[in-house]
């Protein structure tokens, strides 16, 4: 069974983010459908995926939600085309208020919050990149396999600022060390860098990474309802225990504090140099800012 659901934003919307519910075997499927983008997101788009999650959480004979993207594909992350936009109030070209981001903010990690603390067992299928909001969704959720050769980081934080996401999921789960690596550099690291560590469930080449995430799918899936059900919130309870547990509050906040950024005349800024050149410019004089050599 397929549902595809209507939304009051463009209707091609709902042609980005698919949702398959197979009672059969108690998985549901949710695809990123935007690959002319790398399956790059755009605000209505994690709307979209947020009445899915609803729809499944909802639905008796489903235990399992597995989160992919279209070809190949997992996502890079929020459509930067769309970056600060939507911020703006129509009718008002004033700069947006504080509470203005803060609402904003408030709505968009609704989605990310509710799939941390998903009542079905979640899993993620990782392959090509996982970029900002990528990355995560592939922390938030409860087991996750990672390509080798994906490339995984925060690099938004070259140009929005080094406190993006949730920066309470990025500690518990990846520790400090590693979560001020990716922020406060913005580089991009493969996913063979977290095996040794074992940041991630299952560490598998590209070309298996579909194959290896079904398989674990329907291995979960032979688990009690009841006892996946009774998991999670126990998994919940202990967790909010820890700094996770400020992630519902922290990640709007921080979001909308550290973005609100004053640029010095010798630092990059790429919402300037979009509205210039246009973003292929932009991410070109990102790099050429930044460099290339072993930090990277």
């Amino acid at each position: 069974m397929t549902t595809t659901e209507s939304t009051s934003a463009a209707q091609q919307s709902t042609d980005r983010v698919r949702l398959d519910k197979d009672h059969d075997s108690h998985i549901a499927r949710i695809t990123i459908c935007n690959p002319q983008k790398k399956n790059a997101m755009a605000p209505e788009d994690c709307e979209l995926m947020g009445r899915h999650l609803d729809d499944i959480a909802e639905d008796d004979a489903i235990k399992v939600v597995l989160v992919r993207g279209e070809g190949g594909v997992f996502t890079t992350g929020v459509d930067l085309n769309r970056a600060y936009g939507w911020y703006d109030t129509p009718g008002d070209d004033r700069r947006p208020s504080q509470r203005r981001r803060l609402a904003v903010d408030r709505k968009g990690q609704r989605m990310f919050h509710d799939f941390i603390g998903f009542p079905k067992a979640t899993i993620v299928q990782v392959e090509s990149y996982a970029l900002g909001l990528g990355l995560e969704l592939a922390l938030a959720a409860d087991l996750a396999v990672v390509s080798r050769q994906a490339k995984i980081g925060m690099p938004a934080a070259r140009f929005l600022g080094p406190v993006l996401g949730n920066v309470a999921l990025f500690m518990h789960r990846l520790g400090p060390v590693i979560a001020r690596d990716l922020m406060l550099t913005g580089r991009t690291a493969t996913g063979a860098e977290f095996e040794s560590a074992k940041l991630f469930t299952r560490f598998v080449d590209e070309q298996d990474v579909a194959a290896e995430t079904e398989a674990l799918a329907a291995l979960v899936a032979k688990m009690p309802a009841d006892g996946i059900a009774i998991a999670k919130e126990a998994y919940r309870l202990v967790e909010a225990s820890s700094a996770l547990g400020l992630e519902e509050t922290t990640a709007y906040l921080f979001h909308s504090y550290g973005t609100n950024l004053r640029f010095e005349p010798d630092e990059f800024n790429f919402v300037k140099e979009r509205a210039k050149s246009g973003t292929s410019e932009a991410f070109r004089k990102r790099d050429e800012h930044y460099g290339t050599g072993s930090a990277q």
